[in-house]
């Protein structure tokens, strides 16, 4: 079956009113388990898109097209929509802006420990390393190609609509939680088929 090409989108005002239906989706939040656990809409599940890749075929057998992806800003929720269209599973929603948009919109978020986003995380060490690449290379010779290498990451992250140092982080301890199992988390997803 060939993905979708452009994800189906809500808007915040879109989910508030399929959340208060009689038949309400199902939310599926991808971004790491430390910024679900900083803030997210009441009753998703946390399933991270690294986690979601590896499981895709798993979890298409388990849940239907009544399910919204859900990120910080939509970008992670459409790379989790073309992931599960290409195991089987086509048409799913992405909200619009994420749950940056959830928020501004004043709809209700479950708040827990305070942590910066992958967006932010991402920044802070792109900018870090081109900081010591130019600076470096005043003392030593070449480490300006440190710079380099950052630099024309990020442009293929622009490109591509990946990026590498954001999977790379999410793997890191601190933003990783104590209670968070994928076995698990998928389970649960299971579990729960409508």
């Amino acid at each position: 079956m060939t993905p979708s090409t452009t994800p189906r989108s809500l808007t915040a005002d879109d989910l508030r009113a399929g959340l208060a239906s009689g038949t309400p989706p199902r939310l599926l939040d991808v971004r790491s388990p430390a910024e679900f656990e900083a803030a997210h809409i009441p009753g998703s599940h946390n399933v991270p898109l690294d986690v979601l890749r590896e499981h895709r075929e798993e979890l298409a057998e388990h849940l239907d097209a009544d399910v919204v992806l859900v990120c910080r800003s939509g970008q992670r929720a459409g790379q989790a929509e073309r992931a599960l269209a290409e195991a089987g599973l086509p048409g799913l929603a992405v909200l619009s802006g994420g749950i940056t948009a959830w928020e501004r919109a004043g709809a209700p978020v479950d708040r827990g420990r305070e942590r910066w986003d992958m967006e932010r995380q991402v920044r802070l060490v792109a900018g870090s390393l081109v900081l010591i690449g130019a600076l470096g290379s005043f003392a030593v010779p070449g480490m300006q190609l440190l710079s380099a290498f950052v630099g024309g990451g990020l442009a293929f992250a622009a490109v591509s609509n990946t990026c590498a140092m954001g999977v790379l982080l999410s793997r890191m301890p601190w933003n990783r939680t104590p209670s968070f199992d994928p076995r698990r988390a998928v389970a649960r997803l299971a579990d729960r088929s409508r």
